[in-house]
């Protein structure tokens, strides 16, 4: 099984792209989601939080999110230790999901694949890649924030420019190439040369 990682920044377009993959029959691990509910409910995390942050973090009503939130929002050091607790869980459940996994292919869509270090969970790395002011414009149908709201949580990731080097493969989401060639191309590379890296 080779396992992919789709990676892109905010508004790229990484959920369609899983989204044509699922249509191939490709299951896809959608990181943002699982890492959420194993904060949630994982016993690992929730110690290490707790230990962190005080027992007040946990509710009879489970996670208290906007606390959390609070302790992280503008302090990059509690920021980093939070990633540090829940990175190697979500880490360690995508290895496990994989191995259930009966598909000649299978992938994990994570926005911070590389910063995260999932990318040394996967064989090939994929990034959806728009326009910065076309991913602003997205993102801003979509979730009802703010223009500077969007560009912060931009600018507090890698550098697409970044992404794109450090990609095994680039699918470009700019509304003018059309997504699904570009998903054909890319699965037939990885059955006839495996191994190798394209762009």
């Amino acid at each position: 099984m080779i396992k992919i990682g789709i990676t892109g920044g905010i508004g790229s377009g990484k959920s369609v792209v899983a989204s044509l993959l699922n249509l191939y029959g490709i299951p896809v691990y959608v990181a943002d989601t699982e890492s959420k509910l194993l904060t949630a409910t994982s016993p690992v995390i929730k110690e290490k939080l707790t230990a962190l942050f005080g027992k007040e973090l946990y509710t009879d009503g489970g996670l208290d999110k906007r606390l959390l939130a609070s302790y992280i929002f503008g302090n990059p050091e509690y920021l980093k230790q939070v990633n540090a607790i829940i990175h190697p869980e979500v880490d360690r459940h995508f290895t496990e999901w994989t191995k259930r996994q009966s598909s000649e292919f299978c992938a994990i869509e994570s926005a911070i694949l590389f910063e995260s270090g999932f990318n040394n969970a996967v064989d090939k790395s994929l990034m959806i890649y728009a326009p910065l002011e076309l991913r602003i414009q997205r993102a801003l149908l979509r979730d009802n924030v703010s223009r500077e709201e969007i560009v912060s949580r931009i600018n507090s990731q890698l550098p697409d420019e970044t992404k794109k080097d450090r990609s095994d493969y680039v699918i470009h989401n700019d509304d003018k190439q059309a997504l699904l060639p570009q998903v054909e191309i890319f699965l037939a590379s990885l059955r006839n040369n495996p191994s190798e890296q394209a762009i």
